[in-house]
């Protein structure tokens, strides 16, 4: 198991404008090459946007991108025609295929925060696709087929225990809360890389805790 820490991630955005990311890959001027991608995940991206922030009209292509807003509401609208607001507890997944443009806006009055991640897809070209599960219930399962994977949530009491899925690559990301894994204790914003482990187990601390989890085929 590998383990990232939350300050250890490449810091980008544009806080002038008051958008603050945190990358966990290599990402744009941030370029690492052995940090590249992990399974079929290839980015891992925390945001945080002021009311009225966000980022323009801009292009994707080949990817499968995911959103989970932490708190706030994030505004979508894509060239596919959809314009969403997006809550804590939803799932949402734009597949880019062979090109996509979208914006994504804090229209709020409060500050946004959500976690976007980006897998890559299995065959290269298609047509967009768009979906959007709204409050999504624990341990349900969601599947992303175009990557090979699958996303659970994991909303864990104080004390709670939840198995950790076996597969060849599992990216566990702490949304909030401390946890623990194996001999690692995770806080916000820490992420562990789990390859072909096997009986791997949550357990939360004194707090509730959230916790997304990747599980996937390659």
């Amino acid at each position: 198991m590998d383990v990232r820490r939350a300050d250890e991630r490449y810091r980008g955005g544009d806080p002038a404008a008051g958008i603050e990311t945190r990358h966990a890959f290599s990402f744009g001027p941030h370029y690492d090459p052995g940090n590249l991608r992990f399974g079929a995940l290839i980015a891992c991206n925390e945001e945080r946007l002021a009311p009225g922030a966000g980022f323009d009209e801009h292009p994707h292509s080949h990817t499968e991108i995911v959103t989970w807003v932490v708190e706030g509401e994030l505004t979508h609208r894509d060239t596919g025609g959809h314009e969403t607001r997006v809550r804590p507890g939803d799932v949402q997944r734009l597949s880019a295929a062979a090109g996509v443009r979208h914006v994504e806006r804090n229209d709020g009055d409060a500050p946004l925060t959500f976690v976007q991640m980006w897998l890559a897809p299995l065959e290269p070209g298609g047509d967009p696709a768009y979906d959007l599960v709204r409050g999504i219930a624990d341990s349900t399962p969601y599947a992303v087929p175009g990557a090979g994977a699958m996303l659970h949530v994991r909303r864990l009491a104080a004390g709670e225990r939840s198995a950790v899925p076996d597969g060849a690559h599992v990216y566990v990301h702490v949304v909030r809360g401390t946890v623990r894994l194996g001999p690692y204790e995770l806080r916000p914003g820490d992420a562990v890389r789990a390859a072909d482990e096997k009986d791997l187990e949550l357990t939360a601390a004194a707090d509730p805790a959230e916790v997304l989890v990747w599980e996937m085929s390659a």
